[in-house]
């Protein structure tokens, strides 16, 4: 398994697969995400095995910090571990800086509540941790996740706010 830069054939399949893969009232907009990464403040990266791509990975880099902001294996190629052995990859590609994720808040009236505690219980089970910080993202409630160094809601939000723009960060509230 690899992780590369996506290029322009791949950034094809990435595409299809982020839309496929996330809410619309999860999604940024994907021009605004290319951007960034023109800009090297964002990282959009394909997860391949033996040369076919198999997820993708949207990051956003700030100072000592990394936040993964998405994540995801595309659906023929989900059960097959690709999400935990692309994850460790994605740590030890930024082992040097402090590794953050959003995931959706438990909530029991939530419709999708089995797939958030499974993907909560994915994410600790692959050495993420409990931060205690509960924000609002575009409307979302998210549970903050990190490596296990620690992080503060301000720097967290500072991501938001000196990377991705004032008008992200508006939409990023403390809970």
């Amino acid at each position: 398994m690899e992780i590369r830069q996506a290029d322009r054939r791949a950034l094809r399949w990435m595409k299809r697969t982020y839309l496929e893969a996330f809410p619309k009232s999860e999604r940024k907009p994907f021009g605004i995400m290319k951007m960034k990464a023109g800009q090297g403040v964002m990282e959009l990266l394909v997860i391949f095995e033996k040369k076919q791509p198999v997820g993708l990975a949207v990051t956003v880099l700030h100072q000592d910090m990394v936040l993964l902001d998405y994540f995801a294996i595309a659906r023929d190629h989900r059960g097959k571990n690709y999400g935990s052995r692309a994850l460790k990859l994605l740590k030890k590609r930024y082992q040097d800086r402090r590794f953050l994720l959003e995931i959706e808040l438990l909530d029991e009236e939530a419709p999708n509540q089995k797939e958030r505690i499974r993907r909560k219980n994915f994410y600790l089970k692959n050495g993420m941790r409990e931060t205690g910080i509960c924000a609002c993202v575009f409307k979302v409630p998210m549970e903050v996740l990190t490596d296990g160094k620690p992080v503060t809601f301000d720097e967290y939000h500072s991501i938001y706010r000196d990377s991705i723009g004032a008008v992200f960060a508006r939409k990023v509230t403390r809970l």
